[in-house]
Protein backbone atom coordinates (compact mmCIF):
# COMPACT_ATOMS: atom_id res chain seq x y z
CA UNK A 1 0.00 0.00 0.00
CA UNK A 2 1.41 3.41 -0.92
CA UNK A 3 1.68 6.17 1.64
CA UNK A 4 -1.16 8.61 1.53
CA UNK A 5 -1.34 12.10 0.17
CA UNK A 6 -3.98 14.78 0.09
CA UNK A 7 -3.82 17.13 -2.89
CA UNK A 8 -5.97 20.24 -3.08
CA UNK A 9 -7.25 22.69 -5.64
CA UNK A 10 -9.21 25.88 -4.86
CA UNK A 11 -10.62 28.38 -7.33
CA UNK A 12 -13.52 30.82 -7.02
CA UNK A 13 -15.55 28.81 -4.51
CA UNK A 14 -14.78 25.45 -6.10
CA UNK A 15 -12.76 23.05 -3.97
CA UNK A 16 -11.17 19.70 -4.77
CA UNK A 17 -9.61 17.30 -2.30
CA UNK A 18 -7.77 14.41 -3.96
CA UNK A 19 -6.94 11.53 -1.62
CA UNK A 20 -4.35 9.03 -2.83
CA UNK A 21 -2.83 5.91 -1.31
CA UNK A 22 -3.32 5.02 2.33
CA UNK A 23 -4.74 8.16 4.01
CA UNK A 24 -4.37 8.04 7.79
CA UNK A 25 -4.59 10.22 10.89
CA UNK A 26 -1.11 11.62 10.20
CA UNK A 27 -2.61 13.78 7.45
CA UNK A 28 -5.68 14.86 9.41
CA UNK A 29 -4.11 17.98 10.94
CA UNK A 30 -3.33 19.31 7.48
CA UNK A 31 -6.79 18.30 6.25
CA UNK A 32 -8.45 20.09 9.17
CA UNK A 33 -6.41 23.23 8.52
CA UNK A 34 -7.38 23.21 4.84
CA UNK A 35 -11.02 22.69 5.73
CA UNK A 36 -10.84 25.78 7.96
CA UNK A 37 -9.99 27.67 4.77
CA UNK A 38 -13.10 26.26 3.09
CA UNK A 39 -15.24 26.98 6.17
CA UNK A 40 -13.98 30.57 6.20
CA UNK A 41 -15.09 31.15 2.63
CA UNK A 42 -18.13 33.33 2.08
CA UNK A 43 -19.25 31.32 -0.96
CA UNK A 44 -18.77 27.66 -1.71
CA UNK A 45 -20.10 26.53 -5.08
CA UNK A 46 -18.91 22.97 -5.05
CA UNK A 47 -16.72 20.57 -3.08
CA UNK A 48 -15.38 17.48 -4.80
CA UNK A 49 -13.54 14.68 -3.01
CA UNK A 50 -11.59 12.57 -5.47
CA UNK A 51 -10.91 9.11 -4.00
CA UNK A 52 -10.18 7.50 -7.35
CA UNK A 53 -6.57 6.77 -6.34
CA UNK A 54 -7.26 6.12 -2.64
CA UNK A 55 -6.40 2.66 -1.37
CA UNK A 56 -7.52 2.97 2.24
CA UNK A 57 -8.96 5.63 4.56
CA UNK A 58 -8.95 5.38 8.33
CA UNK A 59 -11.97 6.27 10.43
CA UNK A 60 -10.47 9.58 11.57
CA UNK A 61 -10.15 10.70 7.94
CA UNK A 62 -13.73 9.60 7.31
CA UNK A 63 -14.94 11.56 10.33
CA UNK A 64 -13.21 14.72 9.17
CA UNK A 65 -14.69 14.32 5.70
CA UNK A 66 -18.14 13.83 7.28
CA UNK A 67 -17.61 17.13 9.13
CA UNK A 68 -16.91 18.75 5.76
CA UNK A 69 -20.07 17.23 4.28
CA UNK A 70 -22.24 18.44 7.16
CA UNK A 71 -20.77 21.94 7.01
CA UNK A 72 -21.21 22.28 3.24
CA UNK A 73 -24.86 21.26 3.48
CA UNK A 74 -25.70 23.38 6.54
CA UNK A 75 -23.77 26.54 5.69
CA UNK A 76 -23.78 26.64 1.89
CA UNK A 77 -26.68 24.39 0.82
CA UNK A 78 -24.22 22.30 -1.20
CA UNK A 79 -23.85 18.52 -1.12
CA UNK A 80 -20.20 17.58 -1.56
CA UNK A 81 -19.44 15.00 -4.22
CA UNK A 82 -17.27 11.91 -3.81
CA UNK A 83 -15.77 10.06 -6.77
CA UNK A 84 -14.48 6.56 -6.01
CA UNK A 85 -13.99 3.20 -7.75
CA UNK A 86 -12.56 1.18 -4.86
CA UNK A 87 -15.26 -1.34 -3.84
CA UNK A 88 -14.08 -1.60 -0.23
CA UNK A 89 -14.03 2.19 0.22
CA UNK A 90 -17.44 2.50 -1.45
CA UNK A 91 -18.79 -0.17 0.91
CA UNK A 92 -17.30 1.63 3.93
CA UNK A 93 -18.87 4.93 2.80
CA UNK A 94 -22.23 3.19 2.50
CA UNK A 95 -21.98 1.51 5.91
CA UNK A 96 -20.91 4.78 7.57
CA UNK A 97 -23.91 6.59 6.07
CA UNK A 98 -22.02 8.93 3.74
CA UNK A 99 -24.78 8.68 1.13
CA UNK A 100 -26.91 10.77 3.52
CA UNK A 101 -24.77 13.92 3.08
CA UNK A 102 -22.67 13.29 -0.04
CA UNK A 103 -23.38 12.54 -3.67
CA UNK A 104 -21.26 9.45 -4.40
CA UNK A 105 -20.19 8.54 -7.92
CA UNK A 106 -18.48 5.38 -9.14
CA UNK A 107 -17.03 7.10 -12.21
CA UNK A 108 -14.08 9.20 -13.30
CA UNK A 109 -13.85 12.96 -13.01
CA UNK A 110 -13.72 14.45 -16.49
CA UNK A 111 -11.28 17.23 -15.66
CA UNK A 112 -7.72 17.40 -14.42
CA UNK A 113 -6.67 20.00 -11.90
CA UNK A 114 -3.36 21.60 -10.97
CA UNK A 115 -3.30 20.43 -7.37
CA UNK A 116 -0.88 21.10 -4.54
CA UNK A 117 -0.05 18.60 -1.80
CA UNK A 118 -0.92 19.27 1.82
CA UNK A 119 2.10 18.70 4.01
CA UNK A 120 1.55 16.66 7.17
CA UNK A 121 1.55 18.78 10.33
CA UNK A 122 3.26 17.82 13.52
CA UNK A 123 0.73 18.07 16.31
CA UNK A 124 0.84 17.59 20.04
CA UNK A 125 -0.67 14.36 21.35
CA UNK A 126 -3.54 16.29 22.94
CA UNK A 127 -4.43 17.91 19.60
CA UNK A 128 -4.32 14.57 17.80
CA UNK A 129 -6.60 13.04 20.47
CA UNK A 130 -9.00 15.99 20.08
CA UNK A 131 -9.13 15.55 16.29
CA UNK A 132 -9.66 11.80 16.53
CA UNK A 133 -12.40 12.26 19.14
CA UNK A 134 -14.19 14.93 17.10
CA UNK A 135 -13.96 12.83 13.92
CA UNK A 136 -15.51 9.77 15.55
CA UNK A 137 -18.29 11.77 17.19
CA UNK A 138 -19.08 13.16 13.73
CA UNK A 139 -19.33 9.62 12.34
CA UNK A 140 -21.87 8.82 15.06
CA UNK A 141 -23.79 12.01 14.23
CA UNK A 142 -23.86 10.89 10.60
CA UNK A 143 -25.13 7.43 11.43
CA UNK A 144 -26.08 6.52 15.02
CA UNK A 145 -25.44 2.85 14.18
CA UNK A 146 -21.73 3.79 14.20
CA UNK A 147 -21.95 4.29 17.99
CA UNK A 148 -21.38 0.62 18.75
CA UNK A 149 -18.27 0.54 16.58
CA UNK A 150 -16.64 3.64 18.14
CA UNK A 151 -18.02 3.64 21.70
CA UNK A 152 -14.89 2.19 23.36
CA UNK A 153 -12.55 4.46 21.41
CA UNK A 154 -14.53 7.58 22.32
CA UNK A 155 -14.66 6.60 25.99
CA UNK A 156 -10.91 5.94 26.05
CA UNK A 157 -10.13 9.28 24.38
CA UNK A 158 -12.49 11.21 26.66
CA UNK A 159 -11.04 9.61 29.80
CA UNK A 160 -7.46 10.40 28.73
CA UNK A 161 -8.22 14.11 28.23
Amino acid sequence: MSSGKILVYDAAGNYLLKLTGDVRVTLCGALNRHMDKIFGSSAVNQVVIDMLEAECLDSTTLGILAKLGFHCRREYGVDAKIFCHNPSILRMLEVMGFNEIFEIFDQDINKSFATIALEPLTSEDAEIRRQVLEAHKTLIELCPDNNAQFYDLINALESSS
